[in-house]
């Protein structure tokens, strides 16, 4: 346990900092799930603009060191694929 004022302080930090990029992420899991949602009923231009919806909060989340650089990429890669198969 924490003795120091600071390490205390940090502490309490810590705990706020957790919850604050747990709710990021699990706005981030939200969005992708909207995507595939959309995807999974065959509706190209409902997955298009959920992913219009989505990309912007996938990149935020980068900024804020929710996620690396590349699962963000990896993330928008697979679901850009998915939509264009539905065109086929």
């Amino acid at each position: 346990m924490a003795n120091s004022p600071q390490a205390k302080k940090r502490a309490r930090q810590a705990i706020v900092r957790r919850a604050r990029n747990a709710s990021h992420r699990s706005m981030v899991r939200t969005q992708i799930k909207k995507v595939l949602a959309a995807i999974e009923s065959k509706d190209q231009t409902a997955a298009k603009e959920a992913f219009n919806a989505a990309q912007p909060v996938i990149d935020s989340m980068v900024n804020k060191g929710i996620l690396t650089k590349n699962k963000a990429a990896r993330h928008k890669h697979r679901l850009v694929k998915q939509i264009k198969l539905l065109a086929a």
